[in-house]
């Protein structure tokens, strides 16, 4: 019986490891804009949120004022934002796609924002990403602590709400710094599907 039980304590925390293990967020290498190597989800203050964006999808461009609103509010209660660029590179000059986000930087008013460049699809497959804009809240110890909307604006592609009832970005980081979990950590995102850069090389290649 004794033995029975050492076995099972073993078994229950040897899955509580792995369950943590699935959830914590490993930190992909990726070059910024100006060159310097970066970790878009190591921790670094109370919370990170880190936005999937693309400089050609309407619906990320859309919500260029809120990420600034929602970061700007919260950056006094140590809250750190970051972008994550999911453009298709197709110019032959790495240099060309660096100088488009800097002036969608600069066009769409992300004064002061990190941004790198997620040419090889790192950070989204890191995370799981699939659709820009995306969010992301991690916490202080590198988890995942939310995943998906910024709010319900769009109601579906295509068509927004007069007004908009659900904040899931804010509950949700309102939620972690209070030291509790978000209600939804979870919600679906609607906008523009990140596509694999393999997938085109290979396409334009047949």
């Amino acid at each position: 019986m004794r033995l029975a039980a050492i076995l099972l304590s073993t078994l229950v925390l040897c899955n509580s490891i792995a369950l943590a293990q699935t959830n914590q967020v490993k930190s992909p290498l990726i070059r910024d804009l100006n060159g310097r190597v970066v970790t878009p989800f190591a921790p670094d203050g109370r919370a990170n949120v880190v936005f999937f964006v693309a400089t050609d999808c309407p619906v990320s461009n859309s919500y260029a004022p809120e990420i600034q609103r929602v970061c700007r509010d919260y950056s006094s209660r140590g809250v750190g934002c970051s972008l994550i660029y999911e453009d298709v590179d197709t110019h032959p000059s790495p240099a060309h796609l660096d100088e488009q986000v800097r002036q969608h930087l600069k066009e769409y008013g992300y004064d002061g924002f990190s941004a790198v460049v997620d040419r090889e699809r790192a950070a989204a497959t890191y995370v799981k990403a699939s659709i820009t804009p995306q969010a992301f809240v991690i916490d202080r110890s590198g988890d995942v602590r939310y995943r998906g909307r910024i709010d319900n604006l769009y109601a579906a592609l295509g068509r927004t709400r007069q007004l908009v009832t659900s904040h899931d970005l804010r509950d949700a980081l309102d939620a972690v710094l209070a030291g509790g979990k978000a209600l939804h950590p979870e919600t679906e995102a609607l906008g523009c599907f990140i596509t694999d850069p393999a997938l085109l090389r290979k396409h334009d290649h047949e």
